[in-house]
């Protein structure tokens, strides 16, 4: 039976399909960094929750500065942090800090370089008018507002602002769990001896990094060999502790394909996406378990997570927003394509420029081209010749 042929687009939702959006789980805000929140956030209290100062100096009433040069007695000093502050009676001054409760009666605050500095009696020099260096209640936040929508991507402003109206915890869509395995009896663990016809295995570390990337745990099975009883049960062992099992390697048309004898009739199927380089792919589900299997030529695996896998885990985790940012450009090279399939080669585009430099080769095993590249230079399935200097849609990666 022939293989089922998918588009690019096609196959991005069939995989995004498998990919259900994850549990929301309330989670201490030291672990939300990344994740995306799940219900709005309603804050507890304002921000400020009580007018304070601004600046350090004296609080006092404005309408006894105006005569500045003055002479106020100083009735009371007031740090930050302090409770219990007595109202600011006329006539008076009350040294203060940033971030100190205004008194009651108080309506500006002279800064501490517009006076002598004393702690009895404070000479000031000069007016202020009222409101003056003043920080007041719910100026920035009103208590019982929506502070941050659900949806919300958590970054370190987010994450503090969260924190500034009292929430200690937040409910995210938890982070999604990985299984990376990479396949091949050839393949070595970096750092050991490499042996004539053996090579360092790059497709796991490569694979677990875009999935921590985007905020996911990956555990990383190496080395399964080329058996198929023994890469059945590894996924087996491991089905029901993870929400997504990624593969690499093992599912072309030739001989010793491990991958595809293994999981064919048994929940996989193996399909042709119309995309150089990556056409070989599979999915489906094994003992309940999503499986995603990429080709193993390094930079085939690298476009098969960055087009198919990581738009669905961001989806799973709530985002909206799962592609890359685009452009257009112009092209710095003359490139050809293969008719029928979109061809992503590897680019740089520097912001401001026009144009957009081809870096190494199509091929699938140039992964140093891909390491030195910030873009992806999309090449239609109808276009097979791209002149120089020609308009192309970039796939920015920075």
């Amino acid at each position: 039976m022939a293989k089922r042929t998918y588009s690019v687009r096609e196959y991005q939702a069939e995989v995004a399909a498998l990919l259900p959006a994850l549990p929301v789980e309330v989670t201490p805000l030291a672990g939300c960094r990344g994740l995306v929140l799940a219900e709005d956030l309603v804050a507890a209290v304002s921000l400020p929750p009580f007018d304070n100062s601004a600046m350090d100096g004296y609080a006092v009433r404005a309408a006894d500065v105006a005569g500045a040069p003055v002479v106020l007695p100083v009735a009371d000093d007031i740090p930050a942090g302090r409770t219990d502050v007595r109202p600011l009676e006329p006539g008076t001054a009350h040294r203060i800090m940033t971030g100190a409760p205004l008194p009651p009666g108080a309506d500006a605050v002279v800064q501490v370089e517009l006076t002598d500095g004393g702690t009895g009696v404070v000479a000031v020099s000069s007016a202020v008018p009222a409101g003056r260096h003043l920080r007041l209640v719910g100026e920035d936040v009103v208590a019982g507002t929506v502070v941050l929508s659900a949806g919300t991507v958590l970054g370190p402003p987010q994450l503090g602002l969260a924190a500034a109206v009292g929430a200690a915890a937040l409910p995210v869509r938890r982070r999604p769990r990985v299984l990376v395995l990479s396949t091949g009896s050839e393949l070595v663990e970096p750092g050991r001896e490499l042996e004539f016809g053996q090579i360092y295995e790059s497709n796991s570390v490569l694979i677990a990094a875009g999935v921590e990337e985007v905020g996911g745990v990956a555990e990383v099975l190496r080395f399964v060999p080329d058996d198929v009883e023994e890469f059945r049960s590894v996924v087996a062992a491991r089905a029901g502790s993870a929400d997504v099992l990624v593969t690499s390697g093992g599912v072309s048309a030739g001989a010793y394909e491990v991958v595809k004898d293994a999981l064919t009739g048994h929940g996989v199927e193996f399909v042709r996406v119309l995309v150089q380089p990556g056409g070989p792919q599979g999915l489906g589900r094994v003992d309940g378990l999503p499986v995603v299997t990429f080709p193993g030529n390094p930079v085939s695996a690298a476009l098969s997570f960055e087009l198919f896998l990581r738009p669905a885990l961001l989806g799973a985790l709530g985002h909206r927003t799962v592609d890359r940012p685009r452009a257009t450009a112009r092209a710095a090279a003359a490139m050809t394509s293969p008719a029928g399939r979109v061809q992503y080669r590897r680019g740089r585009h520097d912001s401001g420029s026009v144009a957009v430099v081809p870096v190494g080769g199509p091929g699938s095993h140039l992964l140093a081209s891909f390491a030195a590249s910030n873009c992806l230079i999309e090449i239609p399935e109808d276009v097979t010749e791209v002149a120089e200097g020609a308009e192309v849609d970039v796939v920015l990666l920075d």
